[in-house]
């Protein structure tokens, strides 16, 4: 398995097991922040966006940063290559936000879906970028900045789809979303067949979560009813 492969796969569980001290109990105002703020400028937007395509050939490097944007630019990013990547990842996010207001989708998990391959598709041509990426999360000291990114996804995604809950399904609903989406990820990376393979990959990954989600509901139903005497 190919390092990022490894560290993309492991992704879901480490936000899983980081998130539930941070909303139980607590506020939409307080679990707004997680995972806190990112460094914004127009001025790390545009480097980054000049040195996505040296990528696949030079790395998520200083040295990249610097052809593409001059010789100053990696300035703009102390922390280095994990700090570009995870960088990358929230502007890809605010990317898919912009262009969320044109889904037709009404249904909060139909809107989960389309907000999903409108992510994909927006960076179909990033595809090398993102995969060095993952390769730039994956090693040793950069768990945190994997985390960071794919909660600043899944939480823009339940964001832009009208999720407002305050309550234990806040994190749940990413926790499970993380899951879904770290696997469609790594499927899009793979797949050659231009988006219909990896739609139906996410739909029978959502259609597993909606299966669970039944059942469980259906236990707890089990339970609420009279036992015959």
């Amino acid at each position: 398995m190919n390092p990022f492969e490894s560290g993309l796969r492991l992704l879901p569980g480490l936000f899983a097991r980081q998130l539930p001290g941070l909303v139980d109990g607590a506020s939409r105002a307080a679990v707004s922040e997680f995972p806190g703020p990112l460094e914004r400028s127009p001025e790390r937007d545009a480097a980054l966006l000049a040195v996505v395509p040296l990528v696949g050939r030079l790395g998520w490097t200083p040295a990249a940063l610097r052809q593409a944007a001059g010789p100053d630019a990696d300035l703009l990013f102390p922390g280095g290559a994990a700090e570009m990547v995870e960088a990358h990842a929230d502007l890809g996010d605010r990317r898919m936000e912009a262009e969320a207001g044109t889904l037709t989708e009404t249904r909060p998990s139909r809107r989960v879906r389309a907000l999903i391959l409108l992510r994909l598709q927006q960076s179909e041509a990033e595809r090398d970028a993102i995969r060095r990426g993952l390769a730039v999360l994956a090693l040793p000291g950069h768990r945190l900045a994997s985390l960071r990114s794919i909660a600043r996804t899944v939480d823009t995604i339940w964001h832009a789809a009208g999720d407002v809950s305050v309550d234990q399904s806040w994190y749940s609903k990413r926790a499970i979303l993380a899951a879904v989406y770290a696997a469609t990820l790594l499927f899009w990376l793979r797949d050659g067949s231009g988006g219909p393979a990896t739609e139906s990959f996410l739909d029978r990954r959502l259609e597993g979560v909606a299966r669970i989600g039944r059942l469980r509901r259906a236990v707890s139903l089990d339970r609420l009813r009279p036992r015959a005497a």
